[in-house]
């Protein structure tokens, strides 16, 4: 008797239906598993057995055979154990099961039968919803996340045997409500706030534009001077993450399996991988390939400290997302895209003892050590950094004597109030911050007053910059300007934007 169920293949952030076909007759025992699976697929079928077994449901015996259909497509992954169970059960039994071919199904077994949790249930979701399924049943906890998406009827089972019976009509298995995305905005007390700087205005002034904007920051500052604080008071000033930013970024949490209980991420990501990553971890990839950090980092923040000890190839793999806002993986077997939007937050030292431009330490590199040093950053990668700021170290008599600084609610109202002048603007753009915006949109929605356009061609043939750089100049002008609410590029905010392009060298 051959039986059929159904189920999903995660490839990036999409997902493939998969046909699961099991078959038995009698004869010596034994059980393939066939269509290209993995070696976590192959070990399902001890999984399988053993919770079959436990679940007190029929085991076939003589020769089974399970195919994974399309045959040429790669399986891999652990939800591919729910789905052969219950091929296996129907197909012992004779039939009799309701649904089969209008219910997507995912799970991971374990050997007592309970379901444990999979990656990527909210792809499986838009893919049973999209093939017009009525259906998904997957591990309880996932039914949450997978409830984001709307149309489709979700059911969190927490066994094999419960999936069974009610497959048979025996029992109900109770309907997960659909989950609206709504932006709320609750005040959270922040794990670090820019009233704890003292000093440091200027970078703050810096920080408080790229969150207005989004836009990428390279700090360049002796040891102590601040620059990890500001990084870490950064994300107290972002504006709360849209409806569809919600589900975008949840939707690669969930493929990457870093997604918590809740099964959505409500603020904006923070990222921070050590400077030993490799260029795998950072852009993602392996056999099937998994978003890297700056895919995690979508609509929110990638902080690289200690930037130039990177390795230069793992840098370099940066210049393309931050130009298109994807990154795209290629394997022999298939080729991936990964939403890549982030904000970059680096920082660096002026030299290798970090003490170049501290006024109390005197330095101890050759100018060849220093600019070996700072080569370890090319001129491209440069010029895609918005803004390049130096972070002076504070004395330290003055660190007790100035005041505190202006808290992070504050700045985060200014920087909310430019965002909604930007989402407003979207409409015509398309695009949400004007750190998006791209060459054409530039022409077309950042007309600089006359005087604004001089001088910053002026700036432009004296520091021989490129045009890259002109257009991200322009990106930044516009930004002060909706901090300002003001509708036009004017002259003042042209010649803010330029003391943020100092060049490092």
């Amino acid at each position: 008797m051959s039986s059929r169920t159904l189920t999903g293949s995660v490839i990036g952030l999409d997902a493939q239906l998969v046909e699961v076909e099991a078959n038995h007759w009698m004869g010596q025992y034994k059980f393939h598993v066939v269509g290209l699976p993995d070696a976590m697929v192959q070990e399902a079928r001890e999984r399988v057995k053993s919770a079959l077994r436990q679940s007190r449901l029929p085991y076939p015996h003589g020769h089974m055979v399970v195919n994974l259909a399309p045959a040429d497509l790669r399986k891999g992954g652990t939800l591919y154990d729910l789905p052969i169970a219950i091929a296996l059960h129907a197909a012992t039994r004779g039939g009799g099961m309701q649904d089969l071919d209008q219910t997507l199904l995912a799970g991971e077994l374990a050997l007592d039968g309970s379901l444990r949790p999979i990656t990527g249930a909210l792809s499986l979701a838009a893919l049973a919803r999209d093939r017009g399924l009525q259906s998904i049943i997957l591990p309880e906890a996932n039914a949450a996340e997978a409830a984001l998406i709307p149309g489709i009827t979700v059911r969190g089972a927490t066994s094999l045997a419960q999936v069974a019976a009610y497959l048979r009509g025996e029992i109900d298995i109770p309907v997960t409500p659909t989950r609206k995305l709504t932006v709320e905005h609750v005040e959270k007390t922040p794990d670090a706030d820019f009233s704890c700087i003292r000093g440091q205005e200027h970078a703050k002034r810096a920080l408080e534009i790229a969150a207005g904007g989004g836009h990428n920051v390279l700090m360049q500052g002796p040891p102590g001077s601040g620059k990890t604080l500001l990084a870490r008071c950064f994300p107290s000033i972002l504006p709360p993450l849209e409806p569809s930013e919600m589900l975008e970024v949840t939707r690669v949490w969930s493929v990457a399996g870093a997604l918590g209980s809740d099964g959505l991420v409500t603020d904006r990501p923070f990222r921070s991988p050590h400077h030993t990553a490799s260029g795998v971890s950072l852009v993602g990839g392996g056999t099937f390939p998994r978003p890297g950090e700056i895919s995690l980092a979508h609509r929110g923040v990638l902080f690289l400290d200690e930037f130039p000890e990177f390795g230069r190839s793992v840098l370099e793999n940066l210049r393309q997302p931050l130009e298109d806002g994807t990154v795209t993986v290629s394997r022999i077997q298939q080729t991936v895209k990964f939403p890549a939007r982030f904000m970059l937050l680096a920082a660096m030292n002026p030299c290798p003892c970090g003490y170049a431009t501290d006024p109390g330490r005197t330095c101890t590199c050759s100018p060849l050590h220093v600019s070996n040093y700072r080569k370890r950053l090319s001129g491209p990668l440069l010029d895609r950094i918005d803004l390049l700021i130096e972070v002076p170290k504070v004395p330290t008599e003055k660190l007790l004597a100035l005041e505190p600084g202006e808290p992070s609610s504050a700045i985060r109202e200014r920087v909310i109030r430019a965002r909604d002048i930007q989402k407003t603007r979207a409409q015509e753009t398309g695009v949400l911050t004007n750190g998006e915006l791209s060459g054409e949109m530039i022409r077309t929605h950042i007309r600089p007053k006359e005087d604004a356009k001089t001088l910053l061609e002026h700036a432009v043939n004296r520091f021989q910059l490129s045009g890259r750089a002109y257009f991200r100049i322009l990106k930044v002008a516009r930004t002060i300007a909706d901090l300002a609410g003001v509708e036009t590029v004017e002259v003042e905010h042209v010649a803010e934007a330029l003391q943020y392009r100092q060049v490092i060298e």
